[in-house]
């Protein structure tokens, strides 16, 4: 068995460009339809003719904005970047009000204008603070505004807020379920197609002459699971590894939980691909079939889309069939609703069911018939 597995990995690093490939169409996919699932900010250009208003408290609340970025410029390049369409909406602050150029109408125009107002209320509390305390020289104010900050960030009453929802409401992210949607679809052609030798090996006799030497059969098929395992495993390592690491996906702390949960499915995947061999004759019904089951499966199972939208009754009861619809459902269970384990027993169940009964009829049709 070592032996097997040995010569699969000899033959993956010759070779290596069915996985490159399906991994690259994964992440592309996810990245195009998902998003990067970081949040961007947007520019928005400002101006002042009073260069103190640049070394207040006003614009060191707008530059710690975390929505907006806005960034200084004379009045001539903020109105270019409006009409050319660069900016959203320009600012031009002055002392005690302010002037907002719009270029496009959207709903991000009402929130730079709150962010604006924001910054102003800041700058007048303190200014009516320091008024009020007498404070003449310049480390009586910055003692006075330090006092304030700390006041602020130390409040004498915390206020703790709590949100809620129903057991059976609905939890919709774009990123997550382009990332495991299209990770699902992608992982059955690795695994499939890792499984493939078995039905050619037999087809030219291969497995015939294995059989004589010293390897036993069942050797043979475990080390053909176990390699197409590993290989459709680590396909979905890099991928989320990418997108935890490297795009800045946040799998809401449950990273760890989500990379070790996805084996039920992977194993449920390897069985199917072995009960399709087993009654399939060639290499040309496989290639014609296997993009009709997947395909299948992750329009059904909820890859493209969520599932909860689906309405028809009979699409409903064939995604119960559906080892990609428990899949994820396992990891929008971890991710999305933070489910324990408890609460993910009854999918990760049917996964394994799946997996073993659909190994055990594979190999028993293989057997029964000479390919």
């Amino acid at each position: 068995m070592n032996g097997i597995l040995l010569a699969k990995f000899r033959i993956f690093i010759r070779n290596p460009w069915s996985f490159i490939i399906f991994t690259v169409m994964s992440i592309g996919f996810a990245l195009i339809i998902g998003g990067s699932g970081s949040a961007t900010s947007i520019s928005v250009p400002i101006n002042t003719a009073d260069n103190s208003i640049k070394e207040s408290t006003l614009a060191n609340v707008l530059t710690e904005d975390e929505a907006f970025r806005f960034n200084w410029m004379n009045k001539d390049e903020l109105q270019e970047q409006v009409e050319n369409g660069k900016a959203e909406a320009g600012v031009i602050l002055r002392e005690n009000s302010y002037q907002l150029i719009v270029g496009v109408e959207s709903p991000n125009i009402s929130m730079i204008e709150q962010a604006i107002q924001r910054a102003y209320t800041k700058r007048n509390q303190e200014v009516a603070l320091l008024k009020a305390s007498g404070a003449e020289t310049e480390e009586e104010k910055k003692a006075i505004l330090n006092d304030f900050e700390n006041a602020m960030n130390n409040p004498a009453y915390e206020v703790e807020t709590t949100n809620f929802q129903s057991e059976d409401a609905v939890v919709y992210d774009n990123t997550f379920q382009s990332l495991f949607g299209f990770t699902l679809f992608f992982v059955i052609y690795t695994i499939a197609y890792n499984l493939l030798p078995i039905l050619v090996e037999k087809r030219d006799g291969v497995w015939d002459r294995m059989i004589l030497s010293p390897v036993k059969k069942w050797e043979m098929y475990v080390a053909n699971l176990i390699y197409s395992f590993i290989e459709g495993y680590v396909q979905v390592l890099v991928i989320f590894c990418i997108f935890r690491y490297w795009v800045g996906v946040d799998f809401q702390g449950r990273f760890l939980e989500t990379v070790l949960l996805i084996i039920p499915y992977l194993f449920s995947i390897v069985a199917l691909s072995i009960l399709i061999i087993s009654v399939l004759k060639n290499v040309q019904q496989f290639n014609a079939l296997i993009p009709i089951i997947a395909v299948s499966m992750a329009m059904i199972g909820g890859a493209y889309w969520p599932i909860e939208i689906v309405k028809s009754e009979v699409l409903i009861t064939l995604s119960k069939l559906n080892p990609l619809t428990y899949g994820m459902e396992v990891l929008q269970g971890v991710v999305l609703y933070q489910y324990s384990f408890d609460e993910l027993l009854f999918p990760i169940s049917i996964l394994v069911l799946m997996g073993v009964v659909m190994i055990g009829l594979g190999i028993h049709f293989m057997e029964r018939r000479h390919v």
